[in-house]
């Protein structure tokens, strides 16, 4: 279980600092890890979030229901949504990603990883194939730059979620392909897909439909981040919508409600929570759902992240602000 954030840096800052950043410290966790292979510049880069190694439990091959059986969720509540030809649409609800982070799951075929990390707001779809061999993910309870840190279990290298790419280990600089997803509210997904799946509650013992993050989006400052706020004076907890190196603020596409450009055609519906600002997910003040799509309609890999983690893992990236 993820801490509050209080707590939780309460202890990051009580853990003395080679346990903070120095691999001959954490060998002893991470045995098969190679540290000497990295592209990282700085080991004080990477935090502990405060859970351990698997602290956070992964999930692998979730179970499903009908969209038209499922009650609990209500009708606000953001869910990630992956569509793969040959099988039926997929929901996986935030408020079970808050409490796991990752799925392992497979879909017509297709191995896939569906990550979400609190702290940057990222929502991401990978392909679990990368270097010839077929991956499976968790999590290191580590964060750099605030973001997660994932590891795979077949290598223990360490991957940065927000770039889909491995830092550390034997597959330091391999990438994984990001697949199209995109959030949207339960009922938007229930009215569209009634035929539909949904990922059932896992046998965990969380308080699944809570945040543990009450009021962390509007916080003047990002959690457990040491890096260079974002500029053109962007508060660094505002979402923006990063396509490629690109980043859209979230207010701008909010206000236009459709923006095409650069070769995109981004669009904002009103009717979706915050997952990070109440208590109770599904009660979050509206952030409303975008979607990315190329000139065809289709569906193109993006990411609703927070203005400073753009920044910090995107520093030469595009900031789309208009006229």
């Amino acid at each position: 279980m993820r801490l509050i954030p209080a707590l939780a840096a309460a202890i990051v800052l009580a853990l003395p600092a080679q346990a903070r950043a120095d691999p001959d410290f954490w060998v002893h966790e991470w045995p098969d890890t190679d540290f000497a292979t990295n592209a990282v510049d700085s080991w004080a880069e990477i935090l502990s979030g405060g859970p351990p190694r698997d602290g956070i439990p992964a999930l692998t091959d979730p179970d499903f229901v009908a969209a038209s059986e499922e009650t609990a969720l209500a009708p606000r509540e953001p869910v990630i949504t992956v569509e793969i030809a040959g099988a039926p649409p997929r929901a996986y609800p935030i408020r079970y990603l808050m409490w796991h982070e990752i799925v392992n799951d497979t879909i017509a075929g297709t191995p896939l990883a569906i990550t979400f990390c609190p702290l940057c707001n990222s929502a991401l779809v990978f392909d679990r194939r990368a270097a010839g061999r077929t991956l499976s993910f968790g999590v290191t309870g580590k964060l750099r730059n605030s973001g997660m840190v994932m590891y795979d279990r077949e290598t223990e290298s360490w991957w940065q979620q927000a770039l889909g790419r491995a830092i550390v280990g034997e597959l330091t600089g391999t990438a994984l392909t990001q697949v199209p997803s995109w959030m949207e509210s339960w009922a938007a997904y229930r009215a569209r897909r009634p035929a539909g799946l949904v990922m059932a509650e896992p046998d965990h013992a969380r308080r699944y439909g809570t945040n543990p993050y009450a009021g962390y989006d509007s916080s003047a400052r990002p959690f457990l981040y040491n890096g260079e706020m974002p500029p053109h004076g962007i508060p660094p907890l505002v979402r923006v919508v990063r396509v490629g190196s690109r980043a859209w603020p979230l207010p701008r596409l909010a206000e236009a409600e459709s923006i095409a450009e650069a070769g995109v055609i981004l669009s904002w519906a009103e009717g979706q929570a915050s997952a990070l600002d109440t208590a109770r997910i599904g009660e979050g003040r509206e952030v409303g759902t975008i979607r990315v799509r190329d000139a065809a309609g289709a569906d193109l890999p993006h990411d609703l992240m927070f203005a400073f983690a753009f920044h910090a893992f995107f520093p030469d990236g595009t900031w789309m602000l208009g006229d």
